[in-house]
């Protein structure tokens, strides 16, 4: 961004010449680099969620645009206008308000007239729409009267130039600034998507986005010296196949109509015999719809409910996707509304750190982790050389994939920062909190919470942390107090609880037929979990449910814990009772829970794990699995005795009696199945996603004095 803003101040000192000779070493080296998505990005052939084709059942949309960037061009638009309809196409012409030529209401009501559309084309033609928010607004007003007076709702900046979330001051119906993949240009970054999508605005207003999908006239003949039309008939045919939006943008100032053409011009007849090759190769299959009709029929089609974002966001987390519930959610959800999600994560195991598609999800494995962290600072020295080495790979990916959003997850906090370079850039940012740090240090190394200087400092860098990002997302509503008291503002700050995803944690089938009895806890070993007093209440439960057995699920809480577990287990007696299985990936865990006999949350009351939520708790109802659960004061604060069965934390006689009143008692166990299956289903990520899509929107939408954003004048559409 910084290079573009360079150029567009030095391009008026550049001779022609020499600005095209740039373009053209650029492109050389752009052609080979993005060979494998230029001029045909396969991903952005998939159709978007709930996508209901085109009228009339037409195989793909043809929509034809045209950008007048001077006086030359202004003089043969009706040429070509003429052109297009002697081949019985219409088209747009987008008009440049304050530029070298002025548009005589007597051309726009001769192109109205033969059915063509009249759009707006920025203010001016140099590249400084978007110089900054205080001079987009004050050019926005003038838009919008040219808009008003031209009777136009379509909008494309010059320069291919893109900031969609500005565009709201518009008040346009749709805009034609992006492209599918378009490596030429100066802001390279595409919207991978042949089918148009929505731009929504959080106050229920928004416009619909029309990428431009065949490479434009210019970058072909003019910079990439291309002789013939190939490029735009391989494309078409892919187009056409994958039944999406053959949207082409070309200029009447580059084309000559029997003149000879000079350096920057190619012949008309490159375009006309286009058009021909479009009909009789496609005739009766496509739809030729001017920009209007396409953004209509979109709205027509479609309630706002329904509409398909496309929106780039990168999620960031010191975890193992595969594994961690709370970040898929967000990501694969994203994904199945039409956005495009890149994770950046850690590796598993020693598989090769590459990347790879998961569920929609682009994720990138940049370091590997072993939980193996027996002091306080190979912990940090781990999540420092992350923080480095993701800063570092999220400069570059922003450099050419410029995000609208980067979703940080904690632990640690300090990881925001690897958010530097696109935050400078205006991309908006979220600190994740899933876990409280400085608490959960104290638990893991055994510090006081009011007086280490490490916990002291933990504080500060969650404070720093908070100020650093646009939004903070904490886990749950106690410590939403806390962190509002001590770090963070209260209009900064959201509730987003681990809801139960019911795409994976829909209810399965019990397959087990035998008589044990299986007491089951899935999670990470570490010491707040209380994993020891369960073991020690299966030592309680030997004489009277002789049946039971303890599995447990997961991992992470090193060698040292797991030596720790493993002598509770002999000291106990229940060597042959206990069953440490391992992690599963997450798509396997309900199949687990659903056949488990009782599902149990052993948390200790200290610091750290009285404010912890857990979401396993609502994972096992929704498998139709009574739980037993620690008192704790999160817990209590969620759910009641009606939907789980209460133990006094840290005692194992205790969680053994709740045990066997479970199995004992029909009504209680019957009960328990019930109320929380109607509790999950209630409190289902299904019924609260649309909250975290709404501030994803309106984070990326940018807010222009008083924040009040025009509505669409063709609200009737929208």
């Amino acid at each position: 961004m910084l290079i573009n803003n360079a150029y567009y101040v030095l391009k008026p000192f550049m001779p022609w010449p020499v600005r095209l000779a740039l373009r053209r070493l650029r492109a050389g080296y752009k052609r080979r680099v993005w060979r494998s998505v230029w001029p045909i990005d396969e991903k952005a052939g998939t159709p978007p969620p709930e996508w209901q084709g085109w009228p009339g059942r037409k195989q793909f949309a043809v929509v034809l645009t045209h950008d007048v960037e001077g006086v030359k061009g202004m003089n043969r638009v009706e040429r070509l206008a003429r052109c297009e309809m002697e081949l019985g196409f219409r088209s747009s012409f987008n008009f440049v308000p304050e530029g070298e030529y002025r548009l005589s209401p007597g051309l726009r009501e001769t192109l109205e007239r033969a059915g063509f559309e009249i759009g707006v084309h920025g203010l001016e033609h140099d590249g400084k729409l978007y110089r900054s928010k205080a001079a987009f607004a004050a050019k926005a007003v003038s838009i919008r009267e040219y808009l008003r007076r031209w009777n136009a709702c379509g909008f494309r900046s010059p320069l291919m130039q893109h900031r969609l979330g500005w565009l709201h001051q518009l008040g346009l119906e749709y805009d034609c600034s992006t492209f599918d993949t378009d490596p030429f240009e100066p802001e390279s970054d595409g919207v991978r998507t042949i089918f148009p999508f929505w731009v929504a605005n959080p106050n229920g207003a928004g416009y619909v986005e029309l990428p431009y999908t065949l490479v434009q006239d210019f970058t072909l003949f003019i910079v990439l010296r291309e002789k013939n039309i190939d490029i735009w008939k391989t494309k078409l045919e892919w187009i056409a196949n994958c039944g999406g939006m053959a949207l082409l943008n070309t200029h009447p100032d580059y084309m000559t109509f029997g003149d000879t053409p000079t350096r920057d011009e190619f012949p008309v007849s490159h375009y006309t015999s286009f058009l021909k090759y479009i009909q009789d190769t496609y005739g009766g299959i496509y739809w030729n719809a001017l920009p209007r009709e396409v953004a209509r029929y979109y709205c027509a089609q479609l309630p706002r409910s329904s509409r398909n974002s496309r929106k780039r966001i990168c999620m960031m987390a010191y975890t193992h996707y595969e594994t961690d519930n709370r970040v898929r959610r967000y990501a694969e959800s994203l994904v199945k509304r039409g956005d495009h999600v890149d994770v950046i994560a850690l590796g598993t195991g020693n598989a090769r750190l590459r990347s790879e598609t998961i569920g929609g999800v682009t994720l990138f494995r940049l370091q590997r982790r072993e939980n193996d962290e027996r002091h306080k600072w190979t912990y940090a020295w781990r999540l420092f050389r992350f923080l480095c080495v993701s800063s570092i790979f999220l400069a570059r990916r922003h450099t050419v994939f410029r995000y609208d959003l980067i979703h940080v997850h904690n632990v640690p906090d300090f990881l925001a920062f690897a958010a530097w370079y696109p935050k400078w850039n205006h991309t908006k940012v979220i600190l994740d909190i899933h876990d409280i740090v400085p608490e959960l240090f104290a638990t893991k190394f055994g510090a006081t919470v009011d007086s280490s200087p490490y916990v002291t400092a933990l504080k500060s860098i969650e404070k720093a942390s908070a100020a650093f990002v646009d939004h903070v997302i904490v886990s749950n509503h106690l410590w939403h107090e806390k962190l509002i008291a001590r770090s963070v503002s209260p209009g900064k700050c959201s509730v987003f609880v681990n809801h139960v995803d019911p795409s994976i944690f829909y209810r399965r089938t019990r397959t087990r037929t035998d008589d044990r009895l299986i007491i089951l806890f899935p999670g990470s070993f570490q010491h707040h979990q209380g994993l020891d007093v369960a073991i020690k209440a299966l030592g309680h439960l030997k004489e009277t449910l002789p049946q039971a057995e303890l599995h447990l699920y997961g991992g992470g809480g090193g060698a040292a814990m797991e030596a720790q577990l493993n002598a509770f287990v002999e000291r106990c007696g229940v060597r042959d009772r206990v069953k440490f299985c391992g992690s599963v990936p997450l798509d396997q865990v309900p199949e687990v829970m659903a056949n488990a006999d009782i599902g149990i949350v052993p948390k200790r009351a200290d610091s750290f794990g009285n404010e912890a939520y857990s979401t396993k708790i609502m994972e096992f109802m929704s498998q139709g699995v009574p739980v037993v659960v620690a008192k704790t004061k999160v817990d209590t604060f969620y759910f009641d005795d009606h939907l789980v069965r209460f133990f006094t934390p840290g005692d194992s006689k205790a969680l053994a009696q709740a045990i066997i009143e479970v199995v004992q008692d029909e009504d209680l166990r019957s009960n328990l199945i019930l109320a929380g299956l109607k509790y999950a289903r209630q409190n289902s990520w299904e019924e609260n996603k649309q909250a975290y899509f709404n501030l994803v929107d309106s984070l990326t939408v940018e807010q222009f004095g008083n924040g009040l954003v025009p509505q669409s004048r063709a609200s009737a559409h929208i």
